[in-house]
């Protein structure tokens, strides 16, 4: 199903994010995982591509395996970096022949044993690149869908680490949008204030394409740390942070302190009538279980019982 019907047939998404395992046993995990969350009838699920490509085949494994085996929507991640257009055609029309309906267009980073990687040699230098490049392949015919793939971006609540300049960087998420992004899936946030003011600017820049907000509940002290390396310099708030330190060396109450705080930043979310939720799952089902039944939503009962 396109993304922009399923979007319209929703009036709050509800989707989930899954990185693909790396052997055999991981992957066993994570479809328990995957059938523990499939009850909760999400609206997609992404699956992401790692640096430089450098999953390539793991991630698209996954998505047909998602595909073919449950009925959830799977949506994979592509990045520009590390990849010709002959590659990124022939990856298109793989997914193409699977009846994959729907790519997450990204710009992407080079892998970390390449630090010095020339991105002169990419075929698109830029993620609004690679989402023209996907709305060429549909005007061609090359999908069996009439609507071709239906394509997804990136936002930054909190800024791209790339872009300090905040009035440029809308002018870079707009480029992807008028190159015909259908959604926008933001990065990770800890501060609604930070996604309604992102949300604001986008609709000065003329940005009307539905915007996901996406949430990870933290889960660890280890995770708190590796998300301030990793999700763009994420912010952690001041009230968090307390709670977090009141719990000590406890692992099991900084679990339930992060599903708390997520809870409350998923209502207050839907309360100011959020287009959609993306959780950010790191693989595990049951923080993002909890979150749903601490907000009563639909489908929350049935999965407890699974």
């Amino acid at each position: 199903m396109h993304i922009t019907d399923i979007l319209s047939r929703d009036e709050t998404s509800f989707s989930f994010e899954f990185f693909p395992p790396k052997s055999p046993e991981a992957s066993e995990r994570l479809f328990e995982t995957i059938k523990a969350l499939e009850p909760y009838a999400p609206s997609f699920v992404s699956v992401t591509y790692g640096a430089g490509g450098s999953t390539r085949e793991l991630t698209h494994d996954l998505v047909v395996r998602i595909k073919d085996t449950t009925s959830l929507i799977p949506i994979p991640h592509l990045t520009c970096v590390c990849h010709g257009e002959g590659e990124i055609r022939e990856i298109l029309e793989r997914y193409a022949s699977a009846e994959v309906s729907n790519i997450l267009a990204l710009g992407g980073d080079p892998p970390r044993d390449r630090p010095d990687y020339d991105r002169g040699d990419d075929a698109f230098q830029y993620a609004a690149d690679l989402v023209g490049f996907i709305g060429e392949f549909n005007r061609a015919g090359a999908h069996p869908s009439p609507k071709g793939f239906g394509v997804g971006v990136a936002g930054f609540p909190e800024g791209h680490p790339a872009t300090p300049n905040r009035m440029l960087e809308l002018d870079y998420l707009k480029a992807k949008v008028d190159a015909g992004a259908d959604y926008i899936c933001t990065q990770l946030f800890f501060d609604n204030h930070d996604f309604y003011d992102f949300r604001e600017r986008c609709q000065l820049a003329g940005i009307d394409v539905p915007i996901l907000a996406g949430i990870m509940p933290v889960n660890s002290l280890a995770g708190m740390r590796r998300m301030a390396e990793l999700a763009a310099g994420a912010r952690f708030p001041a009230k968090l942070m307390k709670a977090v330190s009141r719990c000590g060396e406890d692992a099991e109450a900084v679990r339930r302190v992060g599903i708390q705080y997520a809870t409350a930043q998923c209502a207050d979310l839907l309360d100011h009538a959020v287009d959609g939720i993306h959780f950010y799952t790191l693989n595990q089902s049951d923080a993002t279980r909890q979150i749903f039944a601490n907000l009563g939503l639909k489908n929350s009962v049935a999965a407890t019982a699974v």
